[in-house]
């Protein structure tokens, strides 16, 4: 059924999972992006930081809560269970906040959401939600379940299949034609407020093909190009039709979740948590945290979160409240001294107090890592070696993701500050 579009104010937000500024910048100076380039040239492209960790699931969550995570309870793409060492994914279940869809739908605006990450398994908003990444299950990540039927005939995809590059490159065109479709299904067929689609490619793209993207001669260059040419075409169409709809374009937004580099080495916190003698297994061979050996004084989790191994949190605890300052205190200033070849590893040991405000901040870390570019933080227990290739060639970075909008906005932006950026137009 298609529906009359009414004049009124509406927000059409374009997410570009893990694409960092100064590259989107480039490739739209360079004629690579022709639409974006004329976007960034009639608005305004500002630098922002993101979710400490760098990960799209604290980061898509700061977005859609205007939160951060010690309110919006995601810390990571994996988390403890209470009194626990054993591993779990957070779901969509597990968000502690309201997300701003939630809070639109108070005020009766309806909002049209697709492949919008850390959203799995779908629940009820006020309109229409496809969840992204993590989902497995394209039944399960869809709401309201009366447009699952559409989308499998018209071959929707969750995601691209990045296990090898020649996965990837076989399955990008292909997801992003589909998640096209799916835009132009809901765009007439939902009388929509808010309407906003991410694009994950990107992000895959960077993780296995980063250093294409820059050396000419690299075998898969003109793919990458030719990648981001069809997702400047996506921006394009949407702008237009944005713009057929509304005669206004100051209700439409760009943004990715964090940005990108190369990386130099892969860092395993824990190899060096028990080089120093923080940690110890309780097997030769251990399989995950849960097999932490009863010294054990601190322990890491992926990408870059250090637990001391509290008594009264964990049931092998070793530390007490009186002796967890001075520990921090001693793991801020001895990881900040590690190096690569004379190379600092680490720009900041968080104390997760600092960074996290809210009523859940003492489910999360101790301590919040942030590496200097090119050394990805890892939380392997497998492994004794502190430094490894790895088979990535792109890792995330917390201080170069973009936000662009037709408005100025101030310069020092955090994703969390987005929610309220978007909204507004609603708002008047």
């Amino acid at each position: 059924m298609l529906f009359r579009k009414r004049s009124r104010p509406r927000v059409c937000v374009i997410g570009l999972d893990g694409v960092p500024h100064d590259l989107l910048r480039r490739l739209a100076d360079d004629g690579v992006m022709p639409a974006t380039a004329g976007l960034l040239g009639g608005g305004h492209l500002r630098r922002m930081t993101v979710s400490l960790p760098e990960i799209s699931a604290v980061s898509w969550s700061s977005f859609m809560t205007g939160a951060n995570p010690g309110t919006h309870g995601i810390f990571g793409f994996t988390d403890l269970k209470p009194q626990s060492y054993e591993l779990r994914f957070p779901s969509f279940r597990d968000l502690a906040a309201p997300t701003f869809w939630d809070r639109l739908g108070q005020d009766g605006r309806r909002c049209v959401v697709i492949n919008q990450p850390a959203t799995y398994p779908a629940r009820e908003i006020p309109g229409v939600l496809i969840s992204g990444f993590v989902a497995i299950d394209l039944r399960k990540a869809v709401y309201p379940p009366a447009r699952l039927a559409p989308l499998e005939r018209m071959g929707y995809r969750i995601d691209v299949d990045f296990s090898t590059v020649e996965d990837l490159l076989a399955t990008l065109a292909p997801t992003l034609a589909a998640r096209e479709r799916a835009v132009d299904y809901l765009w007439e067929g939902e009388d929509w407020d808010y309407f906003q689609v991410v694009i994950t490619g990107t992000d895959r793209l960077h993780h296995l093909l980063w250093d294409a993207g820059a050396q000419t001669d690299h075998p898969h260059h003109q793919a990458f190009l030719d990648y981001y040419r069809a997702v400047d075409g996506v921006i394009g169409r949407l702008r237009e039709r944005f713009e057929r709809l509304t005669g206004d374009p100051g209700g439409l937004f760009l943004l990715s979740d964090h940005g990108f580099g190369g990386i130099t080495r892969e860092v395993r916190l824990n190899a060096w948590l028990r080089e120093h003698g923080y940690l110890e297994y309780a097997k030769a061979e251990p399989a995950s945290v849960a097999d932490l050996g009863p010294a054990t004084r601190a322990f890491a989790l992926d990408p870059g979160r250090i637990y001391l191994n509290r008594g009264g949190r964990f049931p092998r605890g070793t530390v007490d409240d009186d002796e967890a300052p001075r520990l921090k205190a001693e793991l801020q200033a001895a990881l900040k001294d590690l190096e690569y070849d004379g190379q600092p590893v680490l720009r900041e040991v968080f104390d997760a107090a600092d960074i996290y405000a809210g009523p859940l901040v003492q489910r999360g870390p101790d301590l919040v890592c942030l590496a200097h570019r090119g050394f990805d933080l890892k939380g392997s227990v497998k492994h004794r070696e502190v430094f490894a290739h790895s088979r990535f060639q792109g890792m995330h970075t917390w201080d170069d993701a973009f936000f662009w909008s037709a408005s100025p906005v101030k310069d020092d932006l955090n994703i969390a500050d987005l929610a309220e950026i978007v909204c507004a137009p609603l708002a008047r």
